[in-house]
């Protein structure tokens, strides 16, 4: 398969991709004006926002194969590193936090719905924590 022939399929898979999230953010938008529970609604919306997410960057990656290619030169990111640095720092914490709430809960059936948001949040600031270690990777790959 030639590159132009991979990137045409990347792009056509980003844009079937970006009709299902389409689909999950007005499944979610039923199922929220379906429901009072709190607890479902907050998992509809946080989804909801996620497939909002998931859509922009999908949209990106078909972009920068078909129009606008996407770069990080040395500069750009050399100008917020120290930033990113104090950010990763935060999510440290918030990966401790939730860590040891988690703990602290251990296995009381009591706080079950706890349980499991405090597993979405930690799940999450896990995701937070790879992607400020992947920003690294690049950092690292075009830096001389």
């Amino acid at each position: 398969m030639s590159t132009k022939d991979l990137q045409d399929q990347i792009v056509k898979n980003m844009r079937k991709w970006q009709k299902i999230e389409n689909a999950s953010v007005m499944s979610t938008s039923s199922i929220v004006d379906r429901t009072e529970n709190p607890v479902i609604r907050l998992i509809m919306e946080v989804i909801q926002r996620d497939s909002h997410m998931h859509h922009r960057v999908q949209g990106m990656i078909a972009d920068s194969l078909e129009s606008t290619p996407m770069t990080v030169t040395p500069e750009e990111i050399g100008a917020v590193w120290d930033l990113i640095e104090k950010h990763a720092e935060i999510e440290k914490a918030t990966i401790d936090l939730a860590t040891s709430s988690l703990e602290a809960i251990g296995g009381a059936k009591a706080l079950a719905v706890q349980h499991y948001l405090l597993k979405y949040l930690l799940t999450d600031e896990q995701k937070h924590d790879a992607l400020l270690a992947n920003l690294e990777a690049i950092k690292k790959n075009i830096y001389p």
